[in-house]
């Protein structure tokens, strides 16, 4: 790729990106995972693969508008609009589309191309580890949900079954089972390294919440008449 056809590229997703959950670090993230992954790869077309990482989440601002759209396909979308726009070919573009459609966890759109599984193992590698804690609880913070939710008990729910949304709950929905949802053994490889740094965050989080409510609760009736 031409740095000046990347800097074009880079440049339209940088002006798209206003959800700090989904920022410009993000996209890097993704792309240098993908770059990684796909050292590992045969047949990889570079210049599909990283256009497809720079604006596979150019979307988000429509979905984030309105919860009904998919961030994935608005984002295919105004992708081959841009890139036919300014020169592209189409069957460049249309590989780009491919990728970014499916790069999102749905059944119903599996990636095919080895470019679009390389970004659907990048994507989800950022949703792994540390920093995939991290971003959920930003995102949580945008959003003004809970860190947990309490049982009908008094006491924290771990998340498990539960109906309303928090980040304990969305651990154990979505974060706890993502390690097996990859189609490259690289992806999977670098998921796994990171694996127990989320689940020891969990584990901490919701032992720190459930045992203030333990003992703040009793030592609350020991002042409080009634309790």
């Amino acid at each position: 790729m031409k740095k000046e056809d990347y800097e074009l590229v880079e440049n339209y997703m940088l002006s798209c990106m206003e959800d700090s959950a989904h920022d410009k670090e993000h996209i890097y993230r993704v792309l240098y995972h993908a770059l990684d992954i796909a050292k590992t790869e045969e047949g990889v077309d570079f210049d599909i693969l990283i256009s497809a990482c720079l604006l596979h989440d150019i979307g988000r601002k429509e979905q984030f508008t309105d919860s009904a759209v998919c961030h994935a396909a608005a984002g295919a979308e105004k992708a081959y609009a841009f890139l036919t726009a300014h020169g592209f070919a189409e069957r460049f573009a249309g590989a780009v589309r491919d990728c970014i459609r499916t790069h999102r966890f749905r059944k119903c759109a599996p990636p095919q191309s080895i470019e679009a599984k390389i970004l659907f193992d990048a994507d989800k590698v950022d949703v792994t580890g540390a920093v995939g804690i991290a971003r959920t609880l930003v995102y949580k913070g945008e959003v003004a949900e809970p860190l947990y939710t309490l049982r009908e008990d008094g006491r924290v729910s771990d998340g498990t079954g539960d109906g309303q949304p928090s980040f304990l709950q969305e651990y154990k929905y979505k974060l706890e089972g993502i390690y097996s949802h990859f189609y490259t053994a690289r992806g999977a490889e670098m998921a796994e390294e990171r694996k127990e740094a989320a689940a020891a965050f969990y584990r901490a989080l919701y032992r720190e919440a459930d045992m203030a409510y333990k003992t703040g609760r009793k030592n609350l009736r020991d002042f409080v008449e009634g309790m």
